[in-house]
């Protein structure tokens, strides 16, 4: 392990030394402040009696339908909306009324609208993904050097060829930015509703260990939205790395 993964890790491990310490120290009842190894059991137990994976993979699929659809549309009007002005024009009102409002405000609506079943999680994802993300791609296309854009055209490139080989590539560090942003905020969206209205996922699960007071439990579930947006993250960052880079070789190629 080299020096900086090494500074990294150590405050990892410190956190842990200090969380067992005081979980052991007695200053705190085990039931209110378990100790790091006591949650560490509850975690083997919930994964071994089927519980957590169960609810894991419930929360998961919704992130995952909800985020990957809200983030393509999201993508494909945001770029249309920096690209061609008299759209952006038309949409821009419209998205600055709805962006603000937080995803979960749309819940009691689309408890009525939609009942309690699969399909309000992932549109609640799907609402949370789709204005962040629209905006972010909006900003990235409109953000392009138009100097980019006037040598393509000047070399007889057709507008859609200029969109789709110069500006777009050139954009996509915006549009990761936003992808990145959302794909944590579609864990804690997805928590919050599961808690607030679905019966099912790590949300859920959460609500009925508070109502046992069962600290462990609910511990085990905030380890797992932690890991769980610390790994999108690290996912998004790499397809940015790919595409980004697969752009560059491509354009360097062309030269």
């Amino acid at each position: 392990m080299n020096k900086n993964g090494f500074a990294g890790f150590l405050p990892v491990v410190l956190l842990i030394i200090a969380w067992e310490s005081f979980g052991r120290s007695g200053l705190f009842p085990k039931g209110i402040f378990p100790p790091f190894s006591a949650v560490m059991v509850q975690f083997y137990a919930l994964v071994k009696n089927g519980v957590l994976v169960g609810n894991f993979l419930a929360s998961l699929v919704r992130v995952v339908v909800g985020f990957s659809l809200g983030s393509l549309l999201g993508i494909f009007v945001g770029t249309f909306m920096g690209w061609n002005k008299y759209l952006d024009k038309t949409l821009s009102p419209l998205i600055s009324i709805l962006y603000p409002i937080p995803a979960l405000g749309w819940l009691p609506i689309l408890m009525i609208w939609v009942g309690v079943n699969e399909a309000l999680p992932i549109i609640i994802i799907f609402i949370c993904s789709f204005f962040p993300v629209a905006y972010s791609a909006a900003s990235g296309i409109k953000n392009v050097d138009r100097n980019f854009v006037e040598v393509a055209r000047t070399l007889g490139a057709s507008p859609p060829a200029i969109l789709k080989r110069v500006v777009f590539p050139l954009a996509l560090p915006y549009i990761f930015t936003g992808l990145r942003i959302e794909a944590g905020m579609a864990w804690r969206v997805i928590i919050a509703a599961e808690m607030v209205a679905i019966p099912t996922g790590i949300g859920a699960l959460m609500m009925r260990a508070e109502n046992l007071i069962r600290m462990d439990i609910i511990i085990v579930c905030l380890l797992v939205l932690s890991i769980m947006t610390f790994l999108f993250e690290k996912l998004l960052i790499f397809l940015e790395k790919f595409a980004t880079g697969w752009k560059s070789d491509q354009q360097n190629l062309l030269k």
